[in-house]
Formats: C-alpha cells, structure tokens, sequence
C-alpha cells in the first residue's frame, strides 16, 4: 500500500514537472565530457541511485531496464515499480526493452507522463532470454523492426504532448563488427543520444572493450546532432576522463565501477574510508527497506554487501554475518558491531 501511494503521490508531481520542462532536451544541457550511470537489472533501482546522488551524482541516471511487453499487460503493477524514482535522480532516462511496436508506443506515453526527462531503448542487452524475444542485441539482426520501433517510439512521446529526447544503448555488432553498417542505420534516424557498448553481443564481457571503435563512432557522428556516450571497462572516473580524452566521446557511461562504491562519481576522485563505506551500506539497507517493505526481498539487497564489504581487514567473516541478516535493524548492530571493535 505505501508503495502504491508514493507512486501516485509521484505521478502527480511529475505530471505537474513534464508540464514544466516537456520542451527541454537535458542532453544539450550537460558538460562535456559527461559520465553517467549505466543503467544494471537488479542493481541500479531508486534506492541505489538516490545512495549515489547523495554522495556524488553522476550527470545523467539511467533506471534499471523494463520490458515494454511486461508494461502492456496486467502485471504492469509490479513493473512500475522500476520506473520509480525521485528528484534529486534527475536527468533520468527511462530505459525500456521489447520487439512489440504497439508495446513501445504505449511505454513511450507512460514513460513521457511519469516525467521521465529521456526514454532510451535498449538494443545492446546479451542475455539469452531477452534475445530469444527478439530484443536487446537481436535487434541488430533484424535492422527494419529496430528503425520502426524508434519510429513509433517518437510517435508515442509525441502523442503524449511531450517532446522528452530519445536515445539507444547497443554494440558494435550482433557476432562481428557491424558498425558501418549498424551504426549508420541508428545514426540516420536522427536519436538524441546513441550509447555504443564497444563489444559485440557475441563478446559478452570476454574481451577488452574496443574503445577504438567508441571513437570509430565519434567520427561517424560528425556532422549529425547525435551525441555519443561510450561504455565498456570503464574502471573509474580517472579512466573515464582518460577514454573520453582519447576518443573525443560526448560522455562516458560507467557500470561495474560503482558496486561497493557510491563515491565513485566523487571529481575528486575521494577515497572513501572503512566505515564510510559500512555507513553508507547501512544507510542504503534503510532506504531499501523503507521504499520496497515487503514487495521486493530483502535477500535482493544482499548483492550489496559483498561489494561494500570488501578488501579490508575481516571483510570476509564481516560478510558471512550480513548475509545472514533479515532486516535492516540487524545489518545496522552487526555493523555497529564491527566498527566498535575491529581495529582499521
């Protein structure tokens, strides 16, 4: 019931906020470089990103991915809960996921009536259930249904009155370098943004990210108002700054290096001590709770906390205890605990 409420409660302010900004195109806003997060199932949920942006906010939030089929049908309710999300989160993109076209045209006007500041469609994902659905990377394979599901994306903001930017995440190519030809084809349809994670499907994360071809892209974007945001191995902001260098990207998107790490958007590059990072798991146990109650479980939360608790003294045994929690009031004496009496 608190769930649904706040969602509601949400509704309304965001409605009141397209209203406001339905015109705007953050992207035209940002600095450059920018880094934003990248957008990771089960990982990067409100609770997360709000845990992030309240110790260093990246320039753009992407929510967790969701399946525009799952959102036309009658378990939309559960899903919805992923696009949830708050202010302090903004700019936030809305990433969705299918192959139905009629599916995306509704998604487009839910996600522009949530006030979602961009909607991005995800044409990159590997996963092997996604793919036997035709989505994520199996769209590179099947170029006319990618180029009329853009299509009827921008129609379905449109229809919503809004003007909400749109953008794709994808790679370099389905089982082989594509990207003179598959890159061209998103570039040609005039997106706001294009994402290029710099391996093909067939790659997964088993070799290098090709940032060479992150900037292959760069050059193929000269002369169009689309922006390029690279992704792949980015193993903190420093490299981040680095690759962004190197490749004249627009932005860099960063993944893995934010587990265990909200900081990791920190332009001063901050460390964080021992217990900040205890505090900041425990603060993010609280959140978590406090937002989902019993609609997701808590055991979910529990991937956390091998990343926070990691590479100091009795990290390990520190671990054991925290898996075996059942609420946020035992992760917050178990860390209590540790800090009163392990020396750091």
């Amino acid at each position: 019931m608190y769930f649904l409420q706040g969602l509601v409660f949400a509704f309304c302010r965001e409605v009141l906020y397209t209203d406001l900004t339905m015109g705007k195109n953050f992207w035209r806003e940002l600095p450059r470089p920018f880094f934003a997060l990248a957008p990771m199932a089960g990982v990067t949920d409100t609770v997360f990103r709000q845990i992030i942006a309240r110790r260093a906010k990246p320039d753009v939030f992407w929510t967790e991915f969701v399946s525009c089929d799952g959102l036309c049908s009658r378990g939309r309710e559960a899903l919805l809960r992923d696009l949830q999300f708050s202010d302090i989160e903004r700019p936030i993109v809305a990433q969705v996921f299918g192959a139905t076209l009629e599916h995306f045209f509704e998604t487009a006007k839910l996600v522009a009536s949530l006030g979602f500041d961009g909607i991005d469609i995800n044409m990159g994902c590997p996963d092997k259930a996604v793919v036997a659905q035709g989505a994520g990377a199996a769209l590179i394979r099947t170029p006319k249904l990618a180029q009329e599901i853009i299509e009827v994306t921008k129609e379905g903001i449109a229809s919503a009155g809004s003007s909400i930017p749109l953008s794709v995440k994808t790679r370099t190519g389905f089982d082989r370098d594509e990207l003179e030809t598959w890159i061209s084809l998103l570039l040609d349809a005039k997106l706001d943004a294009l994402t290029v994670h710099a391996r093909t499907k067939k790659e997964m994360s088993d070799v290098p990210a090709r940032w060479d071809d992150v900037a292959r892209v760069v050059r193929m974007a000269k002369g169009t108002e689309t922006i390029i945001i690279g992704n792949g191995d980015v193993r903190d902001l420093a490299d981040a700054k680095q690759k962004a260098n190197e490749t004249s990207v627009d932005g860099v998107m960063l993944g893995r290096a934010i587990f265990g790490n909200p900081w990791a958007f920190e332009r001063s590059e901050k460390i964080p001590t021992v217990e900040e990072k205890l505090r900041a798991l425990v603060e993010h146990t609280r959140l978590y709770e406090e937002t989902w109650e019993t609609s997701k479980s808590f055991d979910l939360m529990k991937k956390h906390y091998k990343a926070y608790a990691n590479g100091f003294p009795d990290a390990s045994d520190l671990r054991v205890r925290l898996m075996a929690c059942r609420d946020a009031d035992e992760v917050t004496r178990i860390v209590e605990d540790f800090l009163r009496t392990t020396p750091l």
